[in-house]
């Protein structure tokens, strides 16, 4: 698979080095998933089962930072589904097209069938949903669909590069998997890429009509509804060494480089943390370090039980995708 990348300056430079470490990180979870398959007895992914699972915060932190190079790869593209919104109003977009009909001149992806999906969350109105579609055609992550056009209807599809991050996304999901079971999800997803056309309709709808998806824990809201809060808040479970400590975890961070790594103002970034601080979610110490803050236990708990919804479903997604199609 080929990306496009913008390999001119320091950020060129970053999304390269982030390619070939996302590639290096692939490669090692393939092979711990080979070595671990003959030896553990697959979990069950279910909620309760993965929050309890002592592995999960630790692979947790493994896709975390799988997901920010990805960010450093496609950094426009990161950049619009990086609030919970825009996550959400992608993946319904996405799952459209995979479900469009060819004969079919009413299906795929229009302004009307997101708003009907997204009316079932209250997550976007009629404006936010064309609006998004519009920024997304000015983009060029989406164009319009060959065939279909109507006087009422002018379905849209995504280009390639938005069609290979989505590909990726999934990818590293199902790599995350493996690394929790010892499993082959993404050497069989190389064999077959038909299971993601299957699999991906299968995980929107479902983490669409799951309040506790698309209701995130207080926390975890405070960050994922703001802009590329979704990415920042990743960033933050990905730096310390483990999550898994009793109390506070401790962690390093620059708010100015988040602001310069995330293409946000340095306003953005200080409000959000004002806005956690104030929840008591994050802290500074008793002497005011500046750049060294603590993450409470109820973000890290409730970031991880939010995240074990979204693997449920996809773990589901995959099996269901592989059995209708053996």
């Amino acid at each position: 698979m080929r990306f496009y990348v913008d390999c001119a300056g320091a950020r060129g430079k970053r999304a390269f080095g982030a390619w070939r470490n996302l590639e290096h990180t692939q490669q090692m979870q393939r092979l711990a998933g080979t070595e671990e398959a003959g030896r553990k007895t697959p979990p069950t992914f279910t909620v309760d089962a993965l929050v309890q699972n002592p592995q999960f915060l630790e692979v947790l932190q493994a896709g975390a930072r799988t997901l920010i190079s990805m960010n450093d790869l496609f950094p426009r593209i990161a950049r619009l589904v990086a609030a919970h919104q825009r996550w959400m109003l992608t993946q319904a977009a996405y799952a459209l097209h995979l479900e469009r009909d060819p004969n079919d001149a009413d299906s795929g992806i229009t302004a009307a069938r997101l708003l009907k999906v997204m009316r079932e969350t209250g997550a976007a109105s009629r404006n936010t949903a064309t609006a998004f579609l519009a920024e997304l055609v000015a983009y060029k992550l989406l164009r319009p669909a060959n065939g279909g056009r109507t006087k009422r209807t002018r379905p849209l599809e995504p280009t390639e590069i938005s069609e290979n991050a989505m590909r990726l996304w999934f990818k590293t999901q199902m790599s995350t998997l493996d690394l929790l079971d010892g499993g082959s999800r993404v050497r069989r997803l190389e064999t077959d890429p038909g299971i993601f056309e299957r699999a991906q309709p299968r995980v929107a709808r479902r983490l669409l009509s799951d309040p506790r998806w698309t209701q995130p824990p207080e926390s975890v809201a405070i960050f994922v509804w703001s802009e590329s809060g979704g990415v920042i808040l990743d960033d933050l479970m990905a730096r310390p060494p483990t999550l898994a400590v009793h109390g506070k975890v401790w962690v390093d961070v620059s708010l100015a480089r988040l602001a310069e790594r995330y293409l946000i103002s340095n306003t953005h970034i200080r409000r959000l943390f004002a806005r956690a601080e104030a929840a008591d979610f994050i802290g500074k110490g008793d002497d005011g370090a500046r750049g060294r803050f603590w993450l409470s236990s109820r973000l890290i708990e409730e970031y991880a039980s939010w995240e074990a919804v979204k693997f449920e479903a996809l773990a589901d997604a995959f099996d269901q995708s592989v059995v209708a199609y053996p």
